[in-house]
């Protein structure tokens, strides 16, 4: 009997590459090898559809017909929980999957560092030039605090489930990348200085998630250039940086 020692080679290559995904959290721990083909990738854009369409019926539809009632803003929030909390459990996912860990905190604070510096050196000079720094604002504590847990959400969102979702799709690198960065600009839509901000942060955020998949560094680094963002440029340019129909309102 002939041993046939390609066969063997691809096939133990072909191992180690899902062991690693499943490693990193790509796949979950469950998957099988064949399973995860244009039905899951079907699916995948199904569900960041979905994720999409439920924020931009808070934005555009809840906030326009009842804005007095804000929490009917809860509806398609809870909507879009659900849909997160029943794929994770679906695929098989843990919220270590998804970048609740600290063991590669470290890791994902380095690559985001510099970027975030560079950032935020932009933001200082932009305000500067404008003489809008302005660091006095009432509640500031509580109003940070509350930067920082709604940073954390929204990257739970964005990077634990549409970013993931994507790479499902598109695969690591820069496309599912720039998918990322252009779903979250279009939500901060019509507003163009946030737009175009969360686009450039998404990027930086996305590329270090998919590196190192950490939610505490990426949402630091977002809640950090908010704040400086909210208290460097002017009110009427950010127009208190409102996005959706409460933009034009």
């Amino acid at each position: 009997m002939a041993f046939n020692g390609t066969g063997s080679s691809n096939c133990g290559v072909n191992s180690l590459i899902e062991e690693t995904d499943r490693i990193s959290g790509i796949l979950p721990v469950n998957a099988d090898a064949g399973s995860n083909e244009p039905l899951s990738s079907t699916v995948a854009l199904w569900e960041i559809v979905s994720i999409v369409l439920s924020f931009g019926i808070g934005e555009w539809v809840v906030i326009a017909f009842v804005p007095q009632n804000k929490l009917m803003l809860a509806v398609p929030a809870l909507a879009a929980l659900s849909l997160v909390l029943f794929s994770k459990k679906e695929r098989g996912e843990s919220w270590r999957d998804l970048g609740w860990r600290l063991d590669n905190f470290g890791s994902a604070v380095r690559i985001i560092f510099l970027p975030t510096l560079i950032g935020a050196a932009i933001i200082l000079l932009v305000g500067w030039q404008m003489s809008s720094i302005h660091l006095s604002r009432s509640n500031l504590v509580t109003w940070g605090t509350g930067l920082v847990v709604w940073a954390f959400a929204q990257q739970l969102f964005l990077q634990g489930f549409i970013n993931r979702r994507s790479q499902i799709i598109w695969g690591k690198g820069w496309i599912s990348v720039l998918i990322v960065a252009v779903i979250f600009a279009v939500l901060h839509l019509p507003n163009p200085i946030l737009s175009l901000a969360t686009f450039i942060g998404a990027i930086i955020w996305a590329k270090a998630y998919q590196r190192h998949p950490n939610l505490f560094a990426v949402a630091l680094s977002h809640a950090f250039l908010s704040f400086l963002l909210a208290m460097s440029l002017p009110n009427w340019l950010l127009n208190n940086l409102r996005v959706g129909f409460k933009y034009l309102a």
